[in-house]
């Protein structure tokens, strides 16, 4: 985190009468079949072999870190490993190293999906991963109930947002009108690849619960991006001091709360939470 890139080496390893690349690929899907020493509760699919993890495996190998080397070979990652093997003959030791602890580890992990090797001379170089698929598993009005009831969750204690202690706050009910504001902004960011308060049209959260149709007598909001679970969303307000502020205002007393996905952008999913006091 095998064969290299060119045909002139895979050449030359099969020539050298070392193991192919195909080779490695089998003997690492081998483990994840449940043939082997790697435990599995369930025989795991094989890792498909990419071309850019291949690339990302020989930028590692000149010394690259993993991180630069998924950017350097244009793969995004939801998750990425990678381990290195060294000694004469390093192909044929291959499927003994994926059988030791941490190496079984990563293969078996079943997030993991696509691999990558490389080798050169007496070096190997494995990068595993997950490719970037941002996806929220639930229905937006399942995400929103759940946030609600986390928010409610977090309302019910007294908690420090920063340096701030807040007390305890009443629960929040469901508004449709917030619920739609925040659609619309959520469904922006995504779309347009941004991540603002301010929308591209130039409104900000009180014009835009307005659109919406929401009267009130105050009014916040809070985004996230990143997260592809209510839980992991609500975590990272309840972090952030001036999020976590916003969700424990006790003269807020309604709210509503979306998502979208967009997997060409930059985050991939945006959530957008708009609170609010009706007049």
């Amino acid at each position: 985190m095998m064969c290299a890139k060119t045909v002139a080496c895979c050449l030359w390893l099969l020539v050298a009468g070392h193991v192919g690349a195909a080779d490695l690929y089998e003997e690492a899907n081998k483990l994840r079949s449940g043939v082997g020493r790697c435990a599995s509760a369930r025989p795991l699919p094989p890792l498909r072999p990419v071309p850019a993890l291949e690339r990302a495996a020989r930028e590692m190998a000149r010394g690259s870190t993993l991180e630069r080397s998924l950017a350097a070979a244009g793969y995004r990652a939801m998750s990425a490993s990678f381990f290195s093997l060294s000694g004469d003959g390093v192909e044929s030791l291959a499927a003994q190293a994926f059988a030791a602890r941490v190496e079984c580890r990563q293969l078996m992990d079943p997030e993991m999906s696509e691999a990558g090797f490389y080798v050169e001379g007496n070096e190997l170089r494995m990068v595993i991963a997950a490719p970037f698929a941002p996806a929220v598993r639930m229905t937006e009005q399942a995400a929103g109930q759940r946030v609600l009831e986390l928010v409610n969750q977090a309302r019910a204690t007294p908690r420090l947002c920063g340096n701030k202690k807040l007390g305890a706050a009443k629960p929040l009910r469901w508004n449709n009108k917030l619920a739609a504001a925040a659609q619309a902004h959520a469904d922006d960011m995504a779309r347009f690849n941004y991540f603002n308060h301010t929308a591209r049209d130039g409104s900000n959260p009180e014009q835009r619960v307005e659109r919406a149709g929401y009267r009130y007598r105050a009014t916040g909001e809070n985004i996230a991006a990143g997260q592809m679970k209510p839980e992991d969303a609500v975590a990272g307000w309840i972090k952030s001091p001036p999020h976590c502020e916003n969700l424990m205002k006790p003269v807020y007393t309604e709210m509503g709360v979306a998502y979208a996905v967009n997997r060409q952008s930059e985050l991939g999913v945006y959530w957008a939470q708009e609170f609010g006091l009706p007049r």
